[in-house]
């Protein structure tokens, strides 16, 4: 189980209006001794309600606008 202090919850929000939401928490390869072993784990998709749960119970959060454009559909003739 991960501390306040070991996990991040992500809010990512697209111009699209699409938000998506993760959990990725403070990992290590080697020991917790070895500063150099520490890195976050690969992201890991959560629900918008777990979201604002830990959210509201302190846990730190971070919410992201990513600013590409959507992708253009392009029709293909046959």
């Amino acid at each position: 189980m991960h501390s306040r202090h070991t996990v991040l919850y992500i809010c990512e929000e697209y111009l699209s209006g699409n938000r998506y939401y993760y959990k990725t928490e403070l990992i290590t390869h080697d020991s917790w001794q070895n500063p150099e072993s520490i890195a976050w784990s690969r992201p890991r998709p959560i629900s918008k309600a777990t979201f604002i749960k830990q959210k509201k119970a302190g846990y730190r959060t971070e919410h992201r606008l990513i600013k590409k454009q959507p992708a253009k559909v392009i029709a293909l003739h046959r």
